[in-house]
């Protein structure tokens, strides 16, 4: 893994939006987000988060614009352009009838890691001790978890995560937030998106609030702490607090 500069621009996203049968699921937006930085996106239901986030990543195809990933567009790097990042989808179905080390070594053999990583992201999530128990009797908050293990497997320059918190019991919803800030320190960049506010003021750098395909607010949330206006902000946003909260 070749960590970028943290001064570089690693995410920029161009005119981006995306229309189906002319409705609008993401307005026209342009952000540019700099290596070593966490980027939380809010919202309600329907914001625009996950669109955004298979918009980034290239899962889906956008009505305008681009987004370059390191430089990279996907059409034109599309092998280089999918090791840039490791991805996280929201409520993802495993296989039911493997193991978690069937699991992990599945998704290890695409990304050519080694059994001692593999082991070492498990320990990481809390879920060695559960190497041969079936992923189908797993609980929500623990299938989050092995779905942030093979995320976080190839150490990429850059984390890209549909709600990661949903399911995770306190303890884990904190490890998580520990996990984060630990990929800042070793040069990552972090883009997730969530419901949890708490989680956004203690690891976002900069945050994205959308509501109805559109960027209503967004941000580095230092400048909001500086300028004693917090909790400014986040009332400006109360429609879609109340929506996330309920």
């Amino acid at each position: 893994m070749k960590i970028m500069e943290q001064s570089k621009i690693v995410v920029d996203i161009q005119n981006l939006s995306k229309s189906i049968k002319k409705k609008n699921l993401l307005l026209p937006l342009h952000y540019q987000l700099t290596g070593g930085k966490i980027l939380a996106l809010c919202g309600g239901n329907g914001a625009g988060k996950s669109t955004l986030i298979r918009l980034i990543i290239g899962l889906m195809k956008p009505t305008t614009g681009h987004v370059l990933i390191n430089g990279l567009h996907r059409k034109e790097h599309r092998q280089h352009f999918t090791k840039q990042f490791g991805y996280m989808p929201d409520d993802f179905l495993f296989q039911q009838t493997m193991t978690t080390k069937e699991t992990i070594h599945f998704y290890a053999q695409m990304k050519q890691i080694d059994k001692a990583r593999y082991e070492e992201v498990l320990q990481e999530v809390g879920l060695h001790e559960k190497m041969n128990e079936l992923v189908g009797n797993f609980s929500k908050g623990m299938k989050q978890r092995l779905l942030l293990a093979q995320a976080l497997l190839a150490t990429p320059d850059i984390l890209i995560l549909d709600e990661p918190t949903n399911g995770l019991d306190p303890y884990w919803v904190k490890r998580f937030s520990d996990l984060m800030l630990h990929a800042k320190e070793k040069g990552q960049t972090v883009i997730f998106s969530t419901h949890d506010l708490h989680v956004v003021e203690q690891i976002a750098d900069e945050v994205m609030f959308l509501s109805n395909g559109e960027l209503i607010s967004d941000g580095a949330i230092d400048r909001f702490w500086e300028k004693d206006d917090y909790i400014s902000f986040m009332n400006d946003n109360l429609e879609i607090l109340d929506q996330v909260t309920k």
